[in-house]
């Protein structure tokens, strides 16, 4: 039929279908070649009764008043042949839906990068009075190099049969974006192959909900996004609402959350796993053949029988060859048709190849195993049961006896001879020389260090010092103090959590830091992402009651964190007046503090203050999470 479309065809002169990417609804999406102008193209074709052809030609035109790089834009429409086709720019890249569903969801910077450059397209988009209309994860595409691109700008949804669709639509979508990039879900309306986000009570869960440590500043923004235009059910206590009033307020706030957007990019595409990635494989070098030289061949070769007409005489027989000795080997027998060569080639240094030749004769059989000669474990009894030491040997040799160099006869170490008794028995063996002296030593050194261990308890026990001496008495409390501060008494602490959505950072645990007890304690609660702005809140702390105005000079806080793997960041904050504070601190802390262990604020000045706030900025690492815990606080002052 004049519909039908099959790979190989041409539309309009020039754009051959290449392949069939996905076909539903009696539309089909093509990858095709433009022939003009040499290069890929997407194409969409329906048939051209359809109902929406119209509305298909209608939104290519205009989507084509927008221009934008980060929007694939449609370079031409047309109808002929009974067919409707839309040419739009062909763009490379991995789309969000295959991205989520493969890799699992982004990093919180990296989703509100993204989300962020989407929606600033959109805004310049809307300002030109163009929608998208179905703004859904396989509509977002990511190149290699983490820059974003839209596909189907107000003509996929012209393809399913949608309305043009409206500002707040494409709001919304950039909500579920937001969600999807996050969580990994979809929550849209349009249909998509992402899992639908989770719902309780007919609610879609926000991304907090759904996956633990999504920052607060994105959730509280998707909530916001995702109540535009019903009766509120939700308000962020003690902030302000985030502007999700146009597409550019949406980008600001995220871009805000982003910070500094250097290396945004490239950061968005080393998360973006290899996948269908063709890499090219080098294979090593070959070196070339040498050239064959048939002279040198070993192995004789027949030269193939002359044509009939060429036959020479036939010439006498030979005289027989003589039979070949016993001993002789056995001639190479003629081949007419050279079998595949048996054997190792042997290059030498003049580049001659020779082959290395399995022997003609089977090699001499291994002599027969003869077993050795039993050798006795023990040396032989002498006749009268007394074994003898060998003589020493002399220094120069004797009348009559051995030449130099010679070993007297015997099994060593003893003679066995029968001679007369000439040595001594081995009863009467000379000890090793010096064994006796090393012994002497030994228990010498012994009794010395025995009678220095009875000196020192003795003394020791006299209430002397080890050598004797008078013991130095121990300075009194007061001169340990002199020239420090004293320790402030009756201070109570309570934990603040202002920025958090229950305001409890574990209050009942706060009195522990000022018992004087090091083995009870407090802690922050455990976070999955570190403080600072873009976490989840700034910072937590202590806030601690000196009962009356006090002049400060130290604040010691011991932490059970060694803080090796992530330091802590605290700040010491003097509050003015005599109400107890329950806000952030503001400004410029009065002493800073960064470790572990035993930390001291030591402000430059002593302050005076009825109320100490101790603020946290940055948590210690604690098995991939985050947590402070502190044991002991101590005051000092006046």
């Amino acid at each position: 039929m004049a519909t039908s479309t099959r790979s190989g065809d041409v539309l309009a002169g020039r754009y051959r279908l290449i392949d069939l990417l996905s076909e539903s609804g009696g539309g089909r999406f093509w990858r095709a070649h433009d022939r003009v102008l040499e290069r890929f193209v997407a194409l969409h074709v329906i048939a051209q009764d359809d109902p929406r052809a119209h509305e298909l030609i209608e939104a290519a035109r205009t989507s084509a008043r927008v221009l934008d790089p980060r929007i694939l834009r449609v370079l031409d429409a047309e109808e002929e042949d009974g067919r409707c086709f839309v040419v739009n720019e062909w763009g490379t890249g991995i789309s969000l839906d295959i991205l989520v569903t493969h890799d699992g969801p982004l990093t919180p910077r990296n989703a509100a990068w993204l989300v962020a450059d989407v929606a600033d397209a959109l805004a310049r988009a809307h300002a030109a009075g163009v929608t998208h209309g179905r703004l859904n994860p396989e509509n977002v595409l990511i190149d290699r190099y983490g820059a974003v691109r839209i596909i189907g700008m107000c003509v996929d949804a012209a393809l399913h049969g949608l309305s043009p669709g409206d500002v707040q639509s494409d709001l919304e979508d950039l909500g579920g974006l937001l969600h999807c990039a996050l969580t990994g879900t979809w929550p849209g309306p349009s249909g998509s192959i992402v899992p639908a986000a989770p719902r309780e009570n007919d609610t879609t869960l926000s991304p907090r909900q759904v996956v633990a440590g999504v920052p607060q500043p994105l959730d509280v923004l998707w909530r916001e996004l995702d109540q535009r235009g019903a009766a509120p059910r939700w308000r962020r206590r003690s902030a302000e609402h985030p502007d999700v009033s146009s597409a550019a307020g949406i980008a600001a706030e995220l871009l805000d959350f982003v910070g500094d957007t250097a290396g945004a990019p490239a950061r968005l595409a080393r998360a973006i796993p290899p996948i269908n990635e063709l890499r090219p494989v080098w294979l090593p070098a070959v070196a070339d053949p040498l050239p064959h030289d048939a002279s040198r061949d070993d192995i004789p070769v027949v030269s193939p029988a002359p044509a009939p007409e060429e036959m020479p005489d036939p010439a006498p027989d030979p005289a027989p060859e003589p039979e070949p000795e016993p001993d002789d080997e056995p001639p190479v027998p003629l081949v007419t048709e050279l079998p595949t060569e048996a054997g190792m080639p042997v290059f030498g240094d003049d580049e001659d190849v020779t082959w290395l030749r399995t022997r003609s004769t089977p090699p001499p059989p291994p002599p027969p195993f003869e077993d050795l000669p039993e050798r006795p474990l023990f040396a032989p009894d002498p006749p009268d049961g007394v074994r003898r030491r060998l003589p020493p040997m002399p220094s120069a040799p004797e009348p009559g006896g051995p030449p130099p160099g010679v070993t007297p006869t015997g099994f060593w170490p003893w003679d066995t001879d029968t001679g007369p008794d000439e040595h001594e028995s081995t009863d009467s063996l000379e000890s090793v020389p010096g064994r006796s002296w090393l012994r002497l030593a030994m228990a010498v050194a012994l009794a010395v260090l025995l009678l220095v261990a009875v000196a020192i308890a003795f003394n020791l026990g006299r209430g002397r010092t080890a050598l004797g001496g008078d013991p130095e008495e121990s300075p009194s409390t007061a001169e340990t103090t002199t020239g420090q501060a004293t320790v402030v008494e009756g201070v109570r602490a309570t934990a603040i959590d202002p920025l958090g959505t229950d305001g409890d950072e574990n209050r009942s645990l706060a009195g522990n830091v000022v018992d004087g007890d090091p083995g009870t304690t407090w802690r922050t609660d455990t976070y999955f992402d570190q403080l600072g702005p873009t976490g989840l809140k700034t910072g937590v702390g202590l806030v601690l009651d000196l009962g009356a105005t006090r002049t400060v000079t130290t604040v010691e806080v011991r932490m059970l964190d060694d803080g090796l793997m992530d330091p802590a960041r605290l700040g010491l904050h003097a509050v003015a007046g005599t109400t107890a504070p329950t806000e952030a601190p503001a400004g410029s802390p009065d002493a800073t503090a960064e470790g572990g262990g035993r930390l001291a604020l030591t402000p430059a000045d002593p302050v005076r203050a009825r109320y100490l706030v101790l603020w946290w900025t940055a948590l210690p690492e604690v098995s991939g999470d985050f947590r402070a815990q502190v044991s002991e606080v101590v005051v000092r002052g006046e």
